[in-house]
């Protein structure tokens, strides 16, 4: 049955997928990554039509017109919408096999450490109709950690701070296991959003998410910088109701941040103080890595560092991080039975 399987995986396409609220990445065994789209699907209300999947129905967000509605299917990194979640990943999975002739597919998918049965069984559900042979899925900050480098199969503790879109998932790892592991529905959306609400209160001026997003990504931080920024938006005012530009600095921005910041550096902590004696002695000396492209905050390194008094570094590739984890353990059969938690195969739950 072994030699089967292995004659099998051979000739297959298996896939490696980080099914994120905010982008999806998809790696094919022996090719790395093929698809890195925003997880966002444009559907004609009318007749139920998908008009587009990832960047281009990002392009689309706040731009629709009244019978196309733009639709996230992730929340906080669990499935909102199974429909469109399936149709979407349908999307991607047939994007990522047009590389590759495929008789028999496995999927492993990183998912946030506190995901119910329910939001199990969806994600499994939704990449099953999929028409794969077989679904695995395996922690997502345990997954970071392996593709960020860490040692996780060694008998030391690594600490991993991962936060993506929708979840910040924060994970100690010691021989190939969980010493400890939590999941915060607070990520990159919620800076966005709190960003939103911050402009809104102090200049009476509506910005879309995508206008969020670029305040964070280009003026963002959670530490003062050595240099000031500004960045120059433009939104609907909410008394005039014309359309408005303003300035905008990084000491705003750090201030509508400081809160959500303020709620990391609490889970940080929280963490920090539940691990045994052992491994706090480890991630003494080999410190705290960050992934996810929350990783990107500008000073966000420097912040933990000031507070923890830990040693912080950011991964090389921090937003492929859990893809590039989980596609590694494509090639080792005895570690994705180890590490995963929730399989199907041919309908068969595990």
């Amino acid at each position: 049955m072994w030699n089967l399987r292995r004659l099998f995986s051979h000739f297959s396409s298996d896939l490696a997928i980080d099914l994120g609220t905010s982008n999806t990445l998809v790696y094919v065994r022996g090719e790395g990554i093929v698809v890195n789209e925003p997880s966002i699907v444009a559907i004609d209300k009318n007749t139920g039509e998908v008009e587009a999947v990832g960047r281009e129905a990002k392009e689309m967000l706040g731009r629709t017109p009244e019978h196309i509605v733009a639709i996230r299917p992730l929340k906080e990194g669990v499935i909102a919408d199974f429909k469109v979640t399936e149709k979407m990943l349908n999307y991607f999975i047939r994007q990522a096999h047009n590389r590759r002739m495929s008789l028999h597919t496995r999927i492993v998918i990183g998912v946030p450490a506190e995901i119910t049965q329910v939001e199990r069984r969806a994600v499994m559900d939704a990449a099953y109709r999929a028409k794969t042979s077989e679904v695995y899925l395996v922690d997502q900050a345990m997954v970071a950690a392996i593709g960020a480098g860490l040692p996780v199969s060694e008998p030391t503790g690594s600490m991993i701070v991962d936060i993506g879109g929708g979840t910040t998932d924060i994970a100690v790892t010691s021989l190939s296991g969980i010493v400890y592991a939590r999941s915060w529905r607070m990520a990159g959306n919620q800076m966005d959003e709190v960003i939103m609400a911050y402009v809104k209160r102090k200049y009476n001026l509506l910005i879309g998410e995508l206008t969020a997003e670029r305040i964070k990504i280009e003026i963002g931080s959670a530490f003062p910088l050595e240099k000031s920024l500004t960045i120059e938006i433009k939104g609907r005012h909410l008394i005039e109701g014309v359309p408005q530009t303003i300035i905008l600095n990084d000491s705003e921005v750090r201030e509508a941040l400081s809160e959500w910041v303020s709620m990391l550096m609490d889970a940080i902590r929280v963490g920090l103080e539940r691990i045994p004696p052992e491994i706090s002695a480890d991630i003494s000396d080999r410190g705290i890595v960050l992934t996810g492209g929350g990783a990107l905050l500008k000073g966000l390194d420097r912040r933990i560092r000031e507070e923890t008094g830990l040693p912080v570094s950011i991964a090389d590739d921090p937003l492929c991080c859990v893809v590039l984890g989980t596609g590694k353990i494509l090639d080792d059969f005895k570690l994705l039975r180890k590490l995963s938690i929730g399989s199907v195969t041919a309908g068969v739950e595990y």
